[in-house]
């Protein structure tokens, strides 16, 4: 069987790690098993989808690296959704109510008064086509629900084990609202079939859906895919991601300079039994994620461990893939590179490291180091220089002042730097060469 998964998301905002955390499990499933991957823009809320957001979710994946094989808009696609409506209107499955809401609302209240269940009561199946003529004269519009089966649905979860939803403790769902619109729940089961959707890959808050969805699936005689529900991932304060709440979006990750790696990494391996470490791409992460490793716990993102990761992928990445980078900011050099990556926390950083070798800097020398660094400058050695030229250095430092350690070392650093931490200072020497020392040292 060919896998095919889709993501789908909703274009009523930026994508947060929440989000990103199914769009990156889809994807490495595919990718593991040779799949397709499709991109669903679920943007049938016209009210709140908009392009620029749909546009906003393709570059963001792109950022993290996915590539969809199909983009699907299910604005576009409504003459499906209409067929659909009209073959489970004349099997019987879908079923015209008048109530108000808040009619509703004094059904569900009377129910838990009475101590039961505050589900459906399918009084609508009650009417008679002179009844429904009347509350249609009378301006109110009908909304469509689906006909549960009322029964245990079992499906075999990929993640969670064997699943049981029983349909017979839930209200008949409403499919279609009154001004004619559809709610998630048909386009979705009607794309999958469309779309050849073998496996839906999700968050576990949609397992109480997935009964209702098996029955619409068979309901329209397709086949039904196979499920696999993630645990959610949480803020630091165990708190749900939420476009609603302004939940840090994957947009803001990228302004603020974090790598997009780094980011797939948190928002995917958080919850799973793999360390959070650097990998060599996603395809690495497909590779060695199973299913089986994602916990059944809440998975809870941890903004210090992303910072320790984002930094930790620049310290290994090599020279080829931060060129193009170095270039756009004005920069180049493999050694500059290789001394100066250790440094960082952001990839912008380097520029301000950069200063080390290409100045300007503000040499730095207490008051009580003046004389030391004066007889640095007087016994620096001869060019040309090596890795071994630092040790000489300091060798002669030692022997001529008795220093040793940091008093020996931070002041020739905070008078070659300016500042008291960074790279090492024996690799540094060579790279700055013996002119741009004697300049820097009073």
């Amino acid at each position: 069987m060919s896998v095919i998964v889709r993501w789908a998301p909703s274009p009523t905002g930026r994508i947060h790690l929440g989000n990103a955390r199914p769009a990156l499990l889809n994807w490495f499933f595919a990718r593991r098993h040779g799949g397709k991957y499709v991109l669903r823009m679920d943007d049938t809320d016209l009210a709140r989808s908009t392009r620029d957001f749909a546009d906003g979710i393709e570059e963001d994946l792109a950022w993290l690296g996915v590539t969809p094989d199909f983009l699907v808009r299910q604005s576009e696609r409504t003459a499906l959704y209409d067929a659909a409506r009209d073959r489970l209107i004349a099997a019987g499955r879908l079923y015209p109510c008048y109530e108000t809401e808040e009619e509703l609302d004094r059904k569900r209240a009377r129910a838990r008064l009475l101590g039961k269940p505050p589900i459906y009561d399918r009084a609508a199946l009650a009417l008679t086509d002179e009844d429904r003529a009347r509350l249609e004269a009378e301006g109110r519009k009908p909304h469509w629900r689906f006909r549960l089966d009322g029964r245990p649905v079992q499906f075999a979860d990929l993640i969670k084990g064997a699943q049981t939803v029983n349909t017979g403790s839930m209200s008949d769902p409403v499919l279609i609202r009154a001004d004619g619109s559809y709610l998630y729940t048909l386009p979705s089961v009607v794309d999958d079939i469309d779309l050849g959707i073998t496996h839906v890959i999700r968050g576990e808050d949609h397992v109480s859906n997935t009964g209702t969805q098996i029955e619409i699936f068979e309901a329209l005689g397709g086949t039904v895919p196979t499920f696999a529900h993630h645990n959610l991932l949480t803020d630091a304060q165990g708190q749900g991601f939420s476009k609603r709440l302004g939940s840090q979006s994957i947009a803001d990750f990228r302004a603020e300079g974090y790598e997009p790696l780094a980011i797939a990494i948190m928002a995917t391996l958080t919850g799973t039994s793999l360390p959070i470490e650097p990998y060599d791409g996603l395809d690495a992460i497909a590779a060695v994620l199973d299913f089986s490793m994602i916990s059944h716990g809440a998975a809870r993102f941890d903004p210090a461990e992303l910072d320790g990761l984002n930094a930790r992928l620049l310290h290994t990445m090599p020279y080829a893939a931060a060129a193009p980078r170095l270039s756009a900011l004005g920069l180049e050099g493999e050694a500059m590179w290789l001394l100066l990556r250790e440094n960082l926390a952001r990839f912008a950083d380097i520029a301000e490291w950069a200063k080390l070798l290409t100045g300007p800097i503000e040499p730095v020398v207490a008051p009580e180091d003046a004389e030391f660094i004066a007889l640095a400058k007087a016994l620096l050695p001869p060019e040309p220089w090596d890795d071994t030229t630092w040790g000489q250095w300091t060798n002669a430092l030692k022997t001529a002042t008795g220093r040793k350690g940091k008093t020996l070392f931070l002041p020739l650093r905070m008078a070659l730097t300016g500042r008291h931490d960074g790279p090492e200072l024996k690799s540094l020497l060579v790279l700055l060469g013996r002119k741009a020392c004697l300049d820097r040292l009073p």
